[in-house]
């Protein structure tokens, strides 16, 4: 099997998606009353949100809350909410620009994949929404056919992500170094140690903090959802 010249790797939420995938998956389940007290479920989900997005949020923080909404639930309802999730939440948010910049990568023949600290059975039908075949996310424990609540492995965040784009790569006889040019594409900077291990970093919609690094080391930065929002008006 000949090896591709180049691997590109997307951040999925706020970089392909112009929504947090995680966090629209508990609040629809908040919603429509199958995560508990509704209220609650969404003053964590926020609570959640904005540790996150100040970058002081651990894996398992996260997994105790979104992964617990998983073992609550038989997997046959969690599919069949997940269904309508993409129908109502996702699909709309699946934007032109985005699938735009995906197919460019895919009809070069570059190696590509979604690397996402989001958990696998939300992101999973998301990746196969937009063609990329390749995901690498935080695993949800089973055991017996039931999700446990518990993380599998390790998680997909931070430099987590950085061990488990090696490991993906490693099952496939390769490395970061098989390529010519590797492509990583990111909103946040919880994502500095993969974003500064391949060779072309690219800023995509930054948050304030991964801009301000962006660009104080030269890397592209690229607002993907503004530029759209421009072209439009």
């Amino acid at each position: 099997m000949t090896t591709p010249k180049n691997l590109a790797l997307f951040d999925l939420d706020h970089t392909l998606l112009p929504l947090d995938s995680d966090y629209q998956w508990a609040d629809f389940l908040a919603r429509t009353g199958r995560a508990g007290d509704p209220v609650e479920a969404q003053r964590l989900n926020n609570e959640l949100m904005e540790r996150y997005n100040a970058g002081n949020l651990t894996a398992q923080e996260a997994a105790e809350f979104m992964l617990g909404l998983l073992a609550a639930a038989a997997t046959s309802d969690l599919d069949q909410w997940h269904e309508v999730f993409m129908r109502e939440v996702i699909e709309p948010n699946i934007l032109p620009v985005a699938r735009k910049l995906v197919d460019r990568h895919l009809r070069q023949g570059d190696l590509c994949a979604i690397v996402t600290a989001t958990n696998q059975f939300v992101t999973a039908p998301i990746a196969r929404a937009f063609n990329i075949p390749h995901l690498i996310a935080t695993v949800p424990e089973m055991r017996a056919g039931r999700y446990t609540g518990a993380i599998q492995g390790v998680p997909s965040f931070k430099e987590g992500k950085v061990t488990r784009v090696n490991d993906w790569l490693a099952s496939r006889g390769l490395s970061l170094h098989s390529f010519e040019r590797s492509y990583f594409y990111s909103d946040s900077s919880n994502d500095l140690p993969l974003l500064e291990a391949v060779t072309d970093p690219i800023a995509a919609n930054p948050s304030p903090a991964l801009r301000q690094v962006a660009l104080a080391r030269g890397w592209l930065v690229l607002d993907i959802f503004k530029d759209m929002q421009d072209a439009k008006s």
